[in-house]
């Protein structure tokens, strides 16, 4: 129909005939109707205000599913908590611990896949549902956290199907570089805690590492944390006593917070420059060869 979505139908793109002839599609470049934008007030996650002085921001992300109700121990959630009790303890710093089992959101979509410049920013989910609750998140990562701690159990050598879900949804934050040259996350250090009866932490690792930086996002030297212990190692009960019987694996999850702490204040306080934006080299950027003779 061209028309917006539910509650933007006054929005619309021109729409063209289509006529269907040997097999063969022919569009007829003469729109029918015309293209439309209503004004609308901006959403309340694109005013963003300064940073300001004030303490390390230290966000914690839980990417362990659970059941509703029935909570278990999860090894990498316990560590994410000793790491934010550090920050606060150690840094003075300001925590927050999301959990993503406790949030209701919806899978990406794939606007992307339609065009570039469906995959808007906010995540158009994001601004169609009010139920969807992935901005929660948003808010976390683009305006508050200078430092991320994503905690993930490993699951069939991959992180958790949630951390996979959160970062999907996150492809519009990436593609505001894409499409419009912005940066949206600045000064932000990460730190990752990976966890699991499991093999293939570094697998975990590279990945999550590739997604963070492609957002910008810096880290400390030694940016992960993890335990496993091998692909023969079934008895549950002993993973989780292991990991929670262990100081050394506590004292690895206080220095990883410390390492980001002090990256994050290097760039929020201190001398770190602005980057000037070359697309070269970049995600979706086409190169124009130049042939020379």
């Amino acid at each position: 129909t061209g028309e917006g979505e539910p509650g933007y139908e006054e929005d619309r793109v021109p729409r063209h005939a289509l006529r269907e002839e040997g097999g063969r599609l022919f569009v007829d470049p003469e729109p029918t109707t015309k293209r439309h934008k209503s004004p609308h007030p901006p959403h309340r996650l694109t005013l963003a205000g300064e940073r300001g002085d004030g303490p390390p921001r230290v966000l914690g992300i839980s990417t362990t599913a659970m059941t509703e109700g029935h909570p278990r121990y999860s090894t990498s959630t316990a560590l994410l908590e000793v790491a934010l009790a550090r920050a606060s303890e150690q840094h003075g710093a300001e925590t927050r611990l999301l959990r993503l089992d406790a949030l209701r959101f919806r899978e990406c979509e794939g606007f992307y896949s339609k065009s570039a410049r469906a995959c808007t920013w906010p995540c158009s989910i994001t601004q169609m549902d009010e139920s969807d609750q992935l901005d929660v998140v948003y808010e976390a990562l683009v305006h508050w956290a200078d430092v991320y701690l994503i905690a993930t159990p490993i699951r069939w050598g991959a992180a958790s199907s949630l951390y996979f879900k959160m970062v999907e949804r996150m492809n519009c934050i990436q593609n505001q570089e894409t499409i419009a040259g912005r940066t949206l996350l600045r000064n932000k250090a990460a730190g990752f805690i990976i966890t699991g009866g499991q093999d293939n932490v570094q697998g975990v690792a590279g990945q999550m590492l590739g997604f963070f930086a492609e957002l910008g996002v810096q880290f400390p030297q030694f940016p992960y944390v993890a335990h496993s212990r091998g692909w023969t190692a079934e008895d549950m009960e002993n993973n989780v006593k292991m990991v929670r019987d262990s100081e050394e694996l506590r004292e690895g999850a206080r220095a990883l917070v410390d390492r980001c702490v002090k990256m994050a204040e290097l760039m929020v306080h201190g001398e770190l420059p602005a980057h000037t934006h070359a697309r070269g080299g970049r995600k979706a950027h086409r190169l124009k060869v130049v042939h020379r003779e």
